[in-house]
């Protein structure tokens, strides 16, 4: 029994010396954490459709515009990979494919691999801050402009200089924080808190 009694007080006190041992965390170093609303499956709806237009604009197809669809697709598979999925980006990508009159199944292979991507490190880009999330977007959306490039230069139809359309991907990335603070404002709860409110 006094041997138990020993090693027992022998781990308090090395409990103990490791929390004195421990530098203090400031308030700087914790990461503050919101409590976000559910999001509406039409407000999901809503900005996948919104991203889809700003894509069929005119300068949509410029070397150096991003791939709003694709950042919006990535979004929403990293915040909600159960309610927009594979399918979703398969059955967009044709409808792209239709529109620019790209070989049937390029985008919609894109999107699909972004989806892939997205849902696999979805809990892994979540643990990072949102300037650190947009190297995971740049890979994800480099990826998909490469996979794109890849069945172009495949059956011919590429331009020479279609290492230029990479732009998009970083410009992609670079507007990440921005449309991150955008799509998840709505989920946010308000700053004053009621007391009347039961959330």
């Amino acid at each position: 029994m006094n041997r138990i009694w020993q090693r027992l007080s022998g781990a308090r006190l090395a409990a103990v010396a490791v929390a004195a041992v421990r530098p203090a965390v400031s308030a700087r170093a914790v990461r503050q954490e919101q409590v976000l609303r559910p999001v509406r499956p039409a407000f999901i709806w809503a900005t996948l459709g919104g991203a889809f237009l700003v894509d069929l604009l005119p300068w949509g197809r410029a070397i150096w515009a991003p791939d709003f669809f694709a950042l919006t697709l990535v979004f929403w598979n990293v915040h909600q990979p159960r309610k927009v999925g594979m399918g979703v980006a398969f059955v967009f990508g044709l409808l792209m494919d239709v529109h620019n009159g790209a070989l049937f199944g390029e985008h919609a292979l894109a999107y699909t691999l972004v989806s892939y991507g997205a849902i696999s490190l979805h809990r892994r880009i979540q643990w990072f801050p949102v300037a650190s999330q947009s190297v995971y977007v740049f890979g994800l959306l480099l990826i998909a402009q490469l996979a794109s490039a890849a069945i172009r230069l495949w059956v011919g139809g590429a331009s020479p200089l279609w290492w230029l359309g990479l732009l998009g991907s970083a410009l992609g990335a670079a507007i990440w924080p921005l449309l991150n603070s955008l799509l998840l404002a709505p989920q946010r709860r308000p700053a004053k808190r009621d007391d009347t409110r039961p959330l």
